[in-house]
C-alpha cells in the first residue's frame, strides 16, 4: 500500500537513510527540484534508485514551465521561455497555440528521457491588474479564454510525450496580492467574479488527469481556511469547476499555511486533498509529513490510478532537430524558416 504524499530528497543522490524511510513510508510518488539535478546520466540514476526505493514505477514529478520555473536548464536541456513568450512572439493565436504545444512536446521528450512523468504544468492562473508578481510571465495570457487555449495546448504537448500534467493553482492564483510561499494571500473578489474569471480556465481543462490547489482564501467561498484545507473550496473544484482527477496540494511547506507539518498535512488531506506534496526534501520534516498522513484509498487511490493510466507509453513520433528547430523559429517570429519549403521548393 502507498501513502497519500509525495516527497522529495535532499541531493542529485539518494542517500540510505532516504531510501529506508521511503521503502518504509512508500509514498505515491516524488518530486525533483535543482539540488536534484546535475547531469541527464544523474538524473535518470536517481528516478530508478527513488523508483526502486519503494519497488514499484511511481511517477516523477518536477516543475518544468519554462522561465523563472525550470527545474532542468542548461548546459544539459534548453532553455524554455515564460509562458507569455508564446503569444508575444505569434503573429496569431494559431500560431501561439502551436508554438505552446510544441513546447509541452519537447519538455515531455526531455523528461522522460530522464525517467520523470509527470509535469507541475501548465499554469491556468489569470492574473489581474496589481496581483503580486509571483505568477506574472508564468501565466499564458491576461484574460482566461486566452489562456484555457494556451493551456490545452501545452498539455496536450506534454500528453502526447507520455508525460502527465498537472494543471495549477486551482481554483486560481492570478487574483492574489501576496507570494502564497511567504504568508497567506486572501481574495475577496465576489464568486460570480471569480466564475467568470478565475475558475474559467480550470473549467475548461477540467478533463485533465492532475491538478494542484492553491493556498489562498477565497472569501466568497470560506473565509477562514486556505483552498488546500477547505471542503467547502475542494467541493467546489469537484463540482463547480467540474474537476475529477487527482488533486495534490500544493508545497506544505510554504507560510500560507500554518500548524505543524503533521497538521498541515492532515488538514489537507481531510480538506479533500488526495495527496499532499513536500519538497524540502528533509528528513526531520518529512517524518512529521508521514506522521499525518495515512494509506492512499478509496476513491482517491481511483483518481491516482486513473490518472497514471492517461500515461502513453509509446509518445507520438517526434523528429527531435526538426522539432526544436521548428520552436526555435517560431519562438523568434521566423515564420517563413519555420514553414519550411512550399510545395514547389520541395518538388524542386
Amino acid at each position: 500500500m502507498t501513502s497519500a504524499a509525495i516527497y522529495a530528497c535532499s541531493g542529485p543522490v539518494l542517500t540510505e537513510a532516504e531510501r529506508a524511510f521511503f521503502s518504509d513510508v512508500r509514498p505515491w510518488g516524488f518530486i525533483l527540484f535543482r539540488r536534484n539535478v546535475e547531469s541527464p546520466e544523474q538524473v535518470l540514476r536517481l528516478t530508478e534508485a527513488l523508483r526502486d526505493s519503494v519497488g514499484w514505477r511511481a511517477p516523477v514529478l518536477v516543475d518544468q514551465e519554462g522561465g523563472r520555473v525550470q527545474r532542468l536548464g542548461p548546459p544539459h536541456w534548453p532553455k524554455y521561455p515564460p509562458g507569455d513568450a508564446y503569444l508575444k512572439a505569434a503573429n496569431d493565436p494559431f500560431t501561439a497555440r502551436e508554438l505552446a504545444r510544441l513546447s509541452g512536446r519537447l519538455m515531455a521528450h526531455d523528461l522522460k528521457a530522464v525517467g520523470i512523468d509527470v509535469d507541475c504544468a501548465p499554469v491556468l492562473d489569470v492574473p489581474t491588474p496589481g496581483a503580486h508578481d509571483i505568477i506574472g510571465d508564468r501565466a499564458y495570457a491576461c484574460d482566461p479564454a486566452t489562456v484555457a487555449q494556451m493551456g490545452r495546448a501545452v498539455a496536450e504537448g506534454l500528453l502526447a510525450g507520455g508525460v502527465l500534467p498537472v494543471i495549477k493553482h486551482m481554483p486560481g492564483h492570478g487574483r492574489a496580492f501576496a507570494d502564497s510561499h511567504k504568508e497567506l494571500p486572501v481574495v475577496d473578489a465576489d464568486l460570480d467574479t471569480l466564475d467568470a474569471w478565475d475558475f474559467a480556465p480550470f473549467k475548461a481543462l477540467s478533463d485533465m488527469p492532475i491538478g494542484m490547489t492553491a493556498h489562498i482564501v477565497f472569501d466568497a467561498i470560506d473565509p477562514k481556511r486556505p483552498a488546500t484545507q477547505s471542503k467547502k473550496a475542494i467541493r467546489l473544484i469537484r463540482e463547480r469547476l467540474g474537476f475529477n482527477g487527482l488533486l495534490l496540494s500544493d508545497d506544505l511547506c510554504m507560510n500560507a499555511l500554518s500548524g505543524t507539518l503533521e497538521e498541515r498535512a492532515s488538514q489537507s488531506l481531510k480538506a479533500g486533498c488526495d495527496l499532499v506534496v513536500h519538497w524540502t526534501g528533509d528528513m526531520a520534516e518529512m517524518k512529521q509529513v508521514a506522521a499525518g498522513v495515512g494509506r492512499l484509498k478509496g476513491k482517491a487511490a481511483a483518481r491516482a490510478a486513473a490518472a497514471l493510466s492517461r500515461i502513453v507509453h509509446t509518445p507520438e513520433p517526434l523528429d527531435l532537430a526538426e522539432a526544436r528547430a521548428r520552436f526555435d523559429a517560431l519562438l523568434a517570429g521566423r515564420l517563413d524558416a519555420a514553414r519550411g519549403p512550399d510545395v514547389g521548393e520541395a518538388q524542386a
